[in-house]
């Protein structure tokens, strides 16, 4: 069965929705306007129940069947921006000056509404559909917060799916596999103490702009020569801060940077190497370096049979040819997977098309693959629990 007709007859008033609520982007746990819009289009769709700040800020909806055998299947969407200021140009480009639907959360929300909408009025499915509307995706853990919470008791779901859209795969198809298919994320803070002084007198200093350098370029070495070839790791640093002026060499200085992998030993290796090999290269250099490894999000794992199941509902929207059954996995980092941690389910990629990458300035998520999404999710309920 391919996109479902009524669905692509609403596709429009999807697009709307995912429009307004691009020109209104929320960052973290202060989603209030977009919790609020989703709610109010739950109800006016006839959910059977409505809750919400459910993890500070989620929304809930609980659809029944014509029937129920007690099955219970979660349905998540992530609803938060990014700190980033738009550069599209577009007509419905963010009202708001340095927040950003930069990663596509807009769409994932607005085709969970299309369809919670069409569950809502056909309700072709014996059992119940919960509708997972989460905030703090984009690095403060709503996944966890919502967990902790009790959403998943509260409302007995028994298997979980998400999906996000993926830049560069074509409108209309999908991408999955099963176990590992987005990476552990960690942060790490490395703070460097030095001897501070005058920058024409070098040698009677301990430079922490050299010393910084030196374990950046340290570190990298982790990954070349600590991690074996065939496993997967990453590890960057993204910030680096040291000093005020041009003529003082810096007391202190400050790294900031992740780690990403696939395998919990690789993770632990990373953990151990960079505080090592920072400790070990400011010792070297005559500074001190205090590092402090925050493990994040987990490993996204796809449950094998709910793989194999996702996989089936893909090709029924998209076409055989259309699925790819073997993604490669990504590096970068999705809480989803503190779900995934708690009740079997999977995760799947989504066409985007040929558009920006995730997280830059001038992405914009695509909304003729707005009638896709929202048929998948349609006919993952209905097929999870045929009427």
């Amino acid at each position: 069965m391919p996109v479902i007709n009524r669905v692509a007859d609403r596709a429009e008033e999807i697009t709307e929705w995912r429009r307004d609520l691009h020109m209104h982007p929320e960052l973290q746990y202060d989603v209030h306007r977009t919790a609020a819009f989703v709610a109010d289009k739950l109800k006016g769709f006839g959910c059977d129940e409505i809750v919400t700040g459910i993890g500070k800020t989620g929304v809930v909806g609980v659809i029944h069947g014509r029937k129920n055998n007690g099955k219970v299947v979660g349905l998540r969407a992530d609803m938060d921006a990014l700190p980033i200021n738009e550069e599209t140009g577009l007509a419905y480009a963010s009202k708001t000056p340095g927040k950003m639907h930069a990663c596509g959360h807009d769409g994932h929300t607005a085709m969970l509404l299309g369809a919670a909408q069409h569950l809502c009025e056909t309700r072709n499915f014996d059992g119940t559909a919960v509708v997972i509307f989460q905030p703090a995706e984009e690095g403060g853990a709503g996944a966890k917060a919502m967990l902790d919470d009790g959403m998943l008791d509260r409302f007995k779901i028994q298997q979980v799916f998400g999906m996000h859209n993926y830049p560069g795969l074509p409108v209309g198809s999908f991408a999955i596999r099963p176990g590992p298919i987005m990476a552990a994320a960690d942060r790490i803070w490395i703070e460097i103490e030095g001897v501070g002084g005058h920058a024409a007198r070098p040698h009677k200093s301990v430079d922490t702009v050299l010393v910084g350098a030196a374990i950046v370029n340290a570190l990298q070495q982790i990954v070349a020569r600590n991690v074996d070839p065939l496993d997967n790791a990453v590890v960057s640093i993204t910030l680096f801060q040291a000093g005020f002026t041009d003529n003082v060499i810096p007391q202190h200085a400050l790294l900031r940077g992740t780690c990403r992998s696939l395998r919990a030993d690789v993770r632990d290796l990373l953990e151990r190497r960079v505080t090592e090999v920072a400790q070990g290269v400011a010792l070297l250099h005559g500074a001190r370096a205090n590092v402090r490894y925050q493990r994040d999000y987990p490993v996204v794992v796809n449950n094998p049979d709910a793989t194999d199941f996702a996989l089936s509902v893909a090709r029924e929207v998209a076409g055989e040819g259309r699925v790819d059954p073997a993604a490669i996995p990504v590096m970068g980092g999705e809480d989803f997977a503190f779900m995934l941690q708690e009740r079997p389910g999977a995760f799947i990629f989504m066409g985007n098309g040929d558009t920006a990458n995730l997280h830059h300035p001038a992405y914009d998520f695509n909304d003729k693959a707005i009638p896709f999404g929202t048929s998948y999710w349609v006919r993952l309920v209905e097929t999870a629990m045929p009427a």
